[in-house]
C-alpha cells in the first residue's frame, strides 16, 4: 500500500513538473520579437478559433491553447514554434480588431477565408486592442 501511494506521488508530481506550455520560440523568432520591442505578451490563453467550414457551408469554432505576442510591428498567435497568426503593417489580408465585452477579437482575410482568434488578455483588454490596432494600422509607436 505504502508503495502504491509513492508511487501515485511521482506519477502526480512528475504530471505537474511536465505541464505543457505554448510559449516556447525558437531562438530566431525570440530574437526578432526582442528586436521590434514587446509591447504585450500573453502566454498560455485559451482562444476561440473561427473559421468557415465548407461542409457545413458556416462559420464553426473551437478552443485553442495559444500565446500571443504584440511588438511595435508584429501581432503573433502561436502555439509553441507553429504559427497560427503572423500579422505585420506589411500583411496583404484584410485585417480588424475589435472588442466585445473582455475579449479582444483579431480577424484575418475575407469571405470564406476570413479566420478569427479571440482571447480574453490577462489584463488592460483596451489597450490590448490599442496595441494590435496600432501595428494593423501601420501605426508607429
Amino acid at each position: 500500500m505504502r508503495l502504491l501511494v509513492s508511487s501515485l506521488s511521482l506519477a502526480l508530481l512528475a504530471g505537474m513538473a511536465c505541464r505543457q506550455t505554448t510559449a516556447r520560440l525558437s531562438s530566431e523568432l525570440a530574437a526578432r520579437f526582442e528586436a521590434e520591442s514587446i509591447l504585450r505578451r500573453a502566454d498560455d490563453q485559451v482562444f476561440r478559433y473561427t473559421y468557415y467550414s465548407r461542409s457545413t457551408r458556416g462559420n464553426r469554432w473551437e478552443d485553442r491553447d495559444a500565446s500571443i505576442i504584440v511588438t511595435r510591428r508584429s501581432v503573433f498567435i502561436h502555439k509553441n514554434e507553429k504559427v497560427g497568426l503572423d500579422l505585420t503593417p506589411a500583411s496583404r489580408k484584410v485585417n480588424d480588431v475589435r472588442r466585445d465585452g473582455d475579449r479582444v477579437i483579431i480577424s484575418s482575410g475575407r469571405g470564406q477565408s476570413r479566420v478569427s482568434w479571440s482571447f480574453r488578455p490577462p489584463d488592460d483588454a483596451e489597450g490590448w486592442t490599442s496595441d494590435i490596432r496600432a501595428v494593423l494600422g501601420g501605426g508607429d509607436r
